[in-house]
């Protein structure tokens, strides 16, 4: 969304949901006078905006109509994470990444993950599997496996085995009491 202009209040009073900006987090669209007072104060008109304007600055935004079901609460939360993102850029790839494990693991019950273990991009994993070694590269975006990209090790440990398990624990990065993060990745 683009902090309002003269257009932009007539289309208001049209109707017409206020213009919202190409994808945030680029440094290419981020403005360069963006005020912090003034996004905090679109976020705070979300909720007063219909569900069809909410839906159409979603269309704006991602050329695409919001996943069917989306509620109006996480539309509004969605939108008000890009107006953020717009003005203060996006999370790195690494944080993105260790938040949504972190999730994973939180949503499975998995108490055991260790946070405290950041995987730097770069970062080779090597798990020995039926007599065959697989190794992952730790990708800015997610995870690289025989030459595909992945979002998570949870798939890649699941296409190796054929069978649901814990990425982090079948690459040997969660804890159990009594042991260190790793020490289970020579069993």
């Amino acid at each position: 969304m683009k902090p309002p202009t003269d257009a932009a209040l007539a289309r208001q009073h049209s109707g017409e949901p206020p213009p919202v900006a190409g994808r945030p987090g680029t440094r290419t669209n981020r403005p360069g006078n963006a005020n912090v007072a003034e996004v905090n104060r679109q976020i705070a008109e979300l909720v007063d905006r219909s569900t069809h304007e909410l839906r159409l600055a979603w269309r704006q935004l991602h050329r695409t109509g919001p996943p069917q079901g989306l509620s109006r609460d996480l539309l509004i939360r969605a939108l008000a994470n890009q107006l953020q993102e717009w003005i203060h850029g996006r999370a790195s790839g690494a944080l993105r990444r260790r938040l949504q494990t972190l999730a994973g693991e939180f949503e499975r019950g998995g108490a055991s993950f260790d946070p405290g273990v950041v995987l730097k991009t770069g970062t080779t994993l090597v798990r020995q599997w039926r007599g065959h070694a697989h190794t992952v590269l730790v990708r800015e975006d997610g995870f690289e496996y025989e030459g595909e990209r992945y979002r998570s090790l949870t798939v890649i440990a699941e296409r190796i085995t054929g069978a649901h398990w814990s990425g982090p624990r079948f690459f040997g990065l969660t804890k159990r009491p009594g042991t260190s993060a790793g020490a289970e990745a020579g069993r």
